[in-house]
């Protein structure tokens, strides 16, 4: 008997048990990332690929087929291993969304005629009747469905939100990148062209629901395809992109939506206590809490143009975005849903995502304005200093005119109660056994209550009047004489810090861009947009008992000139 050393190690990944040792696929292990090590699903990723066939299957000639392109990331979950989702893997080794899913969404836009013809139905005797068609699911059309594999999740609103500290890291799973997909459809008899058209766009209105895993944050999205749509917009983002397993920079527009989400739980844990805040937003958005609920609100983002750069050098150089594109939201289900919701909901996503683009952005490091354009020491990409913050803006002639609501610092405080805290309140008394309970709100460190957070302003000519980027580096007063000691919040609970312990801060500093309007000789109706070169700089506090803090909030009180407080309580 010949023995092979080390036997156990040589057999694939993919035949592996999901166990410590062996094969994980979902964790991520630090020091591995360290090391430059592969994870196993690195592994697992590179081995599979290697196995299949440069081309892909090809459905018979009595299969009728079309592609369709994904606006982003792709997920369906073979289930086959357990831990982790993972596609199913059909001919040549290739990844593939089955038939079987095909059929059931494809059922679910068909009236009850058309679900006999073409799927088929179960007598109450238990006679069946099959339908006339068959669906063979759909396969990727190249191999460029091999790159950037391994997808990575970040469960962050814990942190985000509730608490100071980190609770757990990231995981893997496997997803294909922005695939061309094709699907084939076949029948049991001969149909015209007329009813195969018919059939194709009752498979493309299908289509534009999304398909696979974790639709509503943007996965399995269809270009240029959108069912039920409660509010659209344009906007233009640039920040540090996220980065993949493999060191690449990604820009994920899911990000979008777990901003947005964070901010709904901020406003109704304002309103109401910590459990129905989570229950509210787990209405809207979706979550695994109790029994689980698919989310009301679905998102897409079908990106216009997008650049993916570099910032820094050394152990500062990052990857960059620098996007535009439309941000949709789409209504996922109307079932059990009343009327008087579904009339709010365009309102409450249309407030939640305005009130994420005047006080901060999106992705990493949203809370900072982008110290690109608002730090001069930044103003060099080559330089040995960390990118921190991002900017966005609204882009496009219809977000420009309806989607600015705030124009001056006048209007923060307007915008806040009626365009935000109002709808929320609107959406609760829609709610079963929902109450209103503002003097017993969530205990998280980022509730939306007048008495928790405060809103500060000032106006800023142009960019390079940035005042408060400098106090997240410098004291913003130093020290004179013996009776004026130097004030700083650098590396306090005020900005928080990084390092063994990393802590969240708890300020948020904006540099919104002032869009102005001017009346239109022409045409009363359609004011012509100003440009400008002002901002508004907003800080968004959330003041703890810290001495840095109450001397922070002195300051701001005592320069009367620089900033004023736009909402929430005074504590002086």
């Amino acid at each position: 008997m010949v023995k092979i050393p080390d036997a156990a190690n040589k057999i694939p990944m993919m035949f592996r048990a999901q166990t410590a040792g062996r094969c994980q696929l979902q964790r991520i292990l630090p020091e591995r990332k360290k090391t430059k090590e592969p994870q196993d699903v690195e592994q697992w990723a590179s081995e599979w690929i290697i196995k299949a066939y440069p081309t892909p299957p090809k459905f018979g000639g009595n299969v009728q087929s079309r592609r369709y392109t994904l606006t982003w990331r792709f997920v369906t979950n073979g289930g086959q291993d357990d831990g982790i989702i993972r596609p199913a893997i059909g001919a040549y080794g290739w990844p593939y969304y089955p038939g079987s899913s095909m059929k059931g969404i494809f059922r679910s836009v068909c009236s009850q005629t058309e679900i006999q013809r073409y799927c088929g139905s179960e007598e109450s005797q238990g006679d069946c009747h099959p339908g006339i068609l068959r669906f063979h699911g759909g396969y990727p059309t190249d191999s460029s469905w091999q790159d950037d594999l391994v997808d990575i999740v970040h469960p962050q609103q814990d942190w985000q939100v509730m608490k100071d500290k980190k609770s757990s890291g990231a995981f893997a799973l496997i997803s294909l990148s922005a695939p061309e997909l094709e699907f084939g459809i076949s029948s049991t008899i001969v149909l015209d062209d007329q009813e195969w058209e018919k059939i194709w766009l009752l498979w493309e209105k299908a289509l534009s629901k999304g398909i696979g895993c974790r639709v509503s944050a943007g996965y399995g999205q269809v270009t240029g395809a959108s069912s039920q749509v409660l509010y659209s917009c344009r906007l233009h983002g640039r920040g540090m992109a996220p980065k993949l397993l493999n060191g690449t920079g990604e820009f994920r527009p899911n990000m979008l939506r777990a901003t947005i989400r964070s901010h709904a739980l901020r406003i109704f844990g304002g309103l109401t206590d910590a459990k129905t805040a989570q229950n509210l937003v787990q209405e809207l958005f979706g979550g695994v809490d109790g029994d689980g609920a698919v989310g009301l609100l679905g998102m897409k983002f079908e990106t216009t143009s997008i650049k993916i750069g570099e910032f820094g050098k050394g152990a500062y150089a990052v990857p960059t975005y620098d996007v535009e594109g439309k941000l949709t939201w789409l209504l996922t289900r109307n079932e059990n849903v009343s009327e008087a919701k579904i009339e709010l909901l365009p309102k409450l996503i249309k407030g939640l995502t305005r009130f994420a683009m005047v006080f901060g952005g999106f992705g990493k490091s949203w809370r900072r304005a982008d110290h690109r354009l608002f730090f001069p020491e930044y103003y060099d990409s080559d330089n040995d200093k960390p990118l921190i913050g991002c900017h966005w803006s609204w882009k496009g002639e219809r977000s420009l005119l309806n989607d600015v609501r705030v124009r001056n610092l006048a209007r923060v405080g307007e915008f806040i109660e009626k365009e935000v805290l109002q709808v929320a309140i609107d959406w609760m008394k829609l709610q079963q056994n929902v109450t209103l309970t503002p003097d017993n709100c969530a205990e998280w460190r980022e509730a939306w209550h007048p008495k928790r957070v405060q809103v500060w302003g000032r106006l800023a000519t142009e960019a390079e009047d940035c005042e408060a980027v400098r106090w997240l580096h410098e004291p913003y007063r130093q020290k004179l004489g013996r009776h004026i000691q130097e004030g700083s919040i650098y590396q306090s609970s005020v900005t928080g810090f990084v390092g063994r312990e990393t802590q969240i801060g708890r300020l948020w500093h904006r540099m919104y861009p002032v869009v102005g309007l001017k009346k239109n000789p022409d045409n009363p109706n359609k004011p012509i947009i100003g440009k400008s070169r002002k901002f508004l700089e907003l800080l968004t506090l959330f003041p703890d008992d810290s001495e840095e803090f109450e001397d922070f909030l002195h300051f701001l009180e005592s320069e009367q000139k620089m900033f004023q407080l736009l909402w929430g309580d005074s504590r002086s």
